[in-house]
């Protein structure tokens, strides 16, 4: 997205009151769908609700209730999740404003972490986006999304069949799970990145086409977005190990720590990323500029043949009255012999100094 439609968008919120429930980014979903499910070590329930009151319903002491909302559009139902759970006006403020930062900010009873889900699509060939807002409380997760679909189906899974030890442990775990989820993620779309300037270099290497530098810029672009997703979420992660919040347990900092490096990894991946495609970039350049040389050298070594031959040609050309060689016998084919054997010693020049 251009900086020039962000602020466009953002620009809709001017002149309202701070807290102000306005939807700022594209409307990805044609409907909001509230996904619910809830559970502890004995039991588990899925389901998918009419409305948030009744998810509302489920959070209590005893279970661990994750609410998954996608589609943003409806500021209504985002206002009743904050005046029935006492959350900020600013924080459901943040949730709408998809173009946010990735950031964490603990309040007394819930922490809010805002990030970025990325995937690969494979049709358009370029990398897709959307803001994941999670809002951690004492007995329940709830993740807002852009557009149905997301990278959390295995975590559904290990819920569903109670594998590890997502059932047995609380909410604060399920954030973690979202969190490595997205990840997680990363990497497999880096993967498929990297399959993608493999083939660059490959055909860098061989016969590099005008199309080649266009998919060179278009890579580099998305490694910069790339890059600014990713960098602020080490921050978040660090914060997240760092904090005094009672939301957080002490025995979640291990998994946290693992979560920190995995972040650290991906961020040392796409800068290695980002510097082979300028290398690329420079390559192409240093490639074309050089064939562009070679041209040039093969232009400038036939006129320097000719140059000589035209000077001949051009004084037999005037042909002045008393040139003695114009009435000789055998000046036409001297002048012949004397044109090749030039163009040939000059052939021999070039050879013998290599530049042919």
């Amino acid at each position: 997205m251009s900086i020039l439609l962000k602020l466009k968008r953002a620009s809709k919120k001017a002149g309202l009151p701070p807290g102000t429930l306005v939807h700022i980014g594209e409307r990805k979903a044609e409907m909001v769908k509230i996904g619910l499910v809830n559970y502890n070590k004995d039991a588990f329930q899925e389901k998918e609700v009419r409305n948030i009151e009744e998810s509302l319903d489920f959070i209590d002491a005893s279970t661990v209730t994750w609410i998954n909302i996608d589609g943003l559009h409806d500021t209504g139902l985002i206002e009743k999740i904050g005046s029935n759970l006492g959350i900020h006006s600013l924080v459901l403020e943040d949730v709408l404003h998809t173009t946010q930062r990735p950031k964490i900010e603990n309040y007394e009873d819930y922490i809010l972490i805002v990030l970025r889900m990325l995937y690969y699509a494979s049709d358009v060939h370029e990398i897709k986006s959307e803001q994941i807002s999670i809002i951690l409380g004492s007995h329940y997760v709830i993740s807002f999304q852009e557009l149905e679909g997301d990278v959390f189906e295995p975590l559904r899974e290990r819920i569903r069949h109670n594998k590890g030890k997502i059932r047995k442990s609380g909410a604060d775990y399920l954030a973690y799970g979202l969190l490595d989820s997205i990840i997680d993620n990363y990497f497999v779309l880096l993967e498929k990145i990297g399959i993608q300037i493999g083939e660059l270099e490959e055909e860098l290497s061989t016969e590099p086409q005008k199309q080649t530098v266009e998919k060179i810029h278009s890579l580099k672009q998305e490694i910069i977005f790339l890059r600014k997703s990713v960098w602020p979420l080490r921050e978040v992660i660090a914060e997240c190990e760092r904090t005094e919040s009672d939301l957080i347990k002490e025995d979640l900092s291990f998994y946290l720590r693992d979560l920190y490096d995995h972040t650290i990894q991906v961020i040392d991946v796409v800068e290695t990323y980002h510097d082979l495609l300028s290398g690329m970039l420079d390559l192409y350049l240093s490639r074309m500029s050089n064939k562009m040389n070679e041209v040039m050298k093969v232009l400038t070594i036939f006129a320097s043949i000719f140059i000589p031959l035209t000077f001949i040609a051009g004084i037999y050309g005037m042909n002045f009255k008393y040139m003695p060689e114009l009435e000789w016998k055998w000046s036409y084919p001297v002048f012949w012999v004397v044109i090749i054997v030039a163009a040939l010693v000059m052939l021999a020049f070039f050879k013998k100094r290599k530049w042919l």
